[in-house]
Order: C-alpha cells, then structure tokens, then sequence
C-alpha cells in the first residue's frame, strides 16, 4: 500500500473538515477527556484526537511525550485509517512490510501499536482519527475496538453540535444585521418628513403628504419586524397550525382586496380565475399569510399597467394555485436561491417598494407545514414569472 495513499472522496473529504473550523485550534477538555478514556480502555500511554489536512494531521488533543499539535501526512499511522470505514489496528507495526521505513517506527522507543477509529461524518467522508498507540506490540479484543469506535462517534457529536450552533449564531447575526439595515431607509423617511413638517405646517396638502409617509414608513418598520417575528416562530415550531375545513376561493379573495389599493397606484390589476371546488383542511391565517406575501412580490417586481393573474385548479391529489405576473422574470441564478432568507434576486421593485428579502422563504416555511409545495418557473428575464402553491386535498 502507497504510504500516500488518499481517499477516493480526498477532495470532498478536505472540503467538508474545513467546515469543521477544528484545524489549528487549541486544546480543549473535551477532546482530551476522550482521548484519555480511549487510553485507559486500552492502557496505552498515548491517545489522539487527529484531522487529517493535505499535507499533514493536526493533533486537537495529544496526550503523549510527544510535543507537537501536528506532524507530516506522510508519517502518520492516521494517513491509512482514514483510507477504511472500520478501526484499523496494526498490533506490531515491525510486522507491517509498508510501516518499516516509518521514522516513528525507526525511532528509538518507537511505536509499535496503533488502533485507529475514523472519525466518520454521516457523508462517508473520514476527516481523521480517534486512535491509540504504544511503544510495544499489544492485543486487542472486539470490545476495545467497540468502545474506540464509540469514542470517536462521540466526537463527532461535539463536532456537529458546534457546527451547528455556529451556523444558528451565524443566521442570528445575519438577521440582526438585516433588521438594522433594513429599518435605516424607513426610519429616515420618518425622521426627514417630521422635520419638512415642521416647516410646512401651514400647507394642509403637504401635511397630509407628508403624514402619509410616515405612516407608509412606520407600516414599513412593522411589518418587517412582524416577518422577522414570524421567521423566528416558524424555525424554533413555536407556532402550531389551527387546522380547519377553509375555502382557498375566499382567502385569495381576502387577498386581493388586500392588494387593491397598493395595485391600483401602479395601475395595475389582479384578477383571480377557478373553476373548481376550492376546500381544504388548512390554517386560514397562515395561508393567507403566504399569500399575501406572495401577491406582493408579483406585483411589488411587476411595471405599471400589467395584470397578475391567480388562477386556481385542482386535482384527485392536491390544489395548485399559480400567481402568474407580467413582470421582470426570473434567472437560473434567481430560481436556485429563490426561498432562501435574504436572498438577493436580479429584480429590483418597480415602484421604490420596500423589500427586506425574507417573504419568501416564510412563504416556503408556511406551505411546507400545511404538507405542501412552492415552486416558481420563468422563461428568463423580462419575460415574467409564474409562483405555485400547492396544497394537500384532505
């Protein structure tokens, strides 16, 4: 065997331990806990925690005379474990033909055993090693290579509950920054009006202009703390849905109605088509909710003098409600981020409107708790685009 060997997966298997943000990091008591567990499971005066880099293998925890935090790929004993699914074990490495020439074999009180459990990511992918070594030939039994095994599914535990409080602080920090971008443009409209107020107070028409802008604004300030709200609820399932026997046909009409007023300032009309029965099992406030959103963007990215069209149809199955607009489309780029958060799209709103780019994958969210589907499909730029909703018959 090639003493530099690599996994089939080495460039996914790279990728993926830098995502970890172990490399390079310090010693933590975590990690040397378990490493001392594995030592004592098989009495060994060493026990590592290993990663395996390109060109070498980081030590998070080393508990031997060895002092370093890592050695070359090329002389570690981790280099072929991470080669195999299972623990590898060489019980006299002067027995092994391909670890002779190894400089910690050659070395004087050299290693003699080693017993390496792959530190495995549910992908497949071995990142490194939990292992254990000694200066002279040992044993062992199937239940050490057991409970090594164990140990090292253990670190990978702590290593995805880090990652994933990283990515929740990452996403917090992302909303907090959004928040506070996001209210800047509508609390300056508020603040600039109340000065020009001020000096116009003996005009009623530019009162009551600039009164109507601060309301617009401070709407704008509400319902964008009302949706980052409402993000936070449908992540953390601290919401349930009131679940009753509802009529689509109305709650879209609830919509539009909704919409007339903001449509008709860009000339624009909403016309709702169905010619079927239009009753599920589904939670009213929430569905409109997503509706809602969803009008919104068709006729926030949609010019003036143009139609959005809602039509209703249904099947054995499901009904799909589509929103089709005339507005500026969509790209392949758009299609594949479309429901994240804070996603940025190529469409900017026809009309100055405010977008804080998280309708969306609220939209997303509500639709999947009702056990439904949200797609979008568009035949490019400038050629609209049309979303569907689709929702379970009951």
């Amino acid at each position: 065997m090639p003493l530099l060997q690599l996994p089939e997966n080495e460039t996914q298997r790279l990728l993926k331990l830098h995502t970890y943000g172990i490399l390079d990091t310090v010693p933590e008591n975590t990690f040397d806990k378990i490493a001392a567990l594995a030592a004592q499971i098989f009495d060994t005066p060493i026990a590592q925690v290993t990663f395996v880099d390109s060109e070498r293998v980081f030590f998070k925890s080393n508990i031997s005379p060895l002092e370093a935090t890592e050695i070359p790929r090329a002389d570690s004993f981790c280099t072929y474990a991470i080669l195999n699914e299972k623990p590898t074990t060489f019980e006299n490495t002067l027995e092994v033909p391909s670890l002779l020439e190894n400089p910690f074999v050659t070395m004087d009180n050299g290693v003699r055993f080693y017993a390496g459990a792959p530190l495995r990511t549910i992908e497949g992918l071995n990142l490194g090693t939990l292992c254990v070594l000694d200066v002279k030939p040992r044993t062992v039994t199937a239940q050490q290579i057991k409970m090594l095994e164990t140990l090292s599914s253990i670190v990978m535990d702590e290593l995805e509950l880090r990652l994933a409080t990283r990515k929740a602080l990452r996403t917090q920090t992302d909303m907090l920054n959004r928040v506070v971008h996001d209210m800047k443009n509508p609390n300056m409209t508020i603040s600039l009006s109340a000065e020009l107020l001020k000096k116009k107070a003996d005009n009623p028409k530019i009162v009551a202009d600039f009164a109507d802008r601060i309301k617009n604004a401070a709407n704008n300030v509400l319902n964008g703390l009302n949706k980052m709200l409402d993000l936070s609820q449908i992540e953390n399932l601290e919401f349930k849905l009131s679940v009753d026997e509802i009529d689509i046909l109305k709650t879209l009409e609830r919509t539009k109605q909704n919409f007339d007023l903001i449509a008709s300032q860009k000339n624009q009309k909403v016309n709702i088509i169905c010619n079927c029965d239009t009753s599920i099992l589904g939670d009213d406030i929430r569905l409109q909710e997503a509706f809602d959103n969803l009008l919104s963007n068709a006729l926030k990215y949609a010019p003036i003098n143009t139609e959005v069209l809602i039509k209703i149809s249904n099947n054995e199955k499901e009904l799909v409600v589509e929103f089709k607009d005339q507005g500026q489309g969509l790209t392949e780029e758009d299609l594949n981020k479309l429901f994240m958060k804070f996603a940025k799209l190529s469409a900017i709103p026809t009309g100055r409107e405010y977008s804080n780019g998280i309708g969306l994958s609220i939209v997303k969210m509500l639709i999947e708790q009702h056990k439904g589907q949200v797609w979008a499909t568009s035949e490019g730029k400038n050629k609209g685009a049309s979303f569907f909703v689709s929702l379970p018959i009951n």
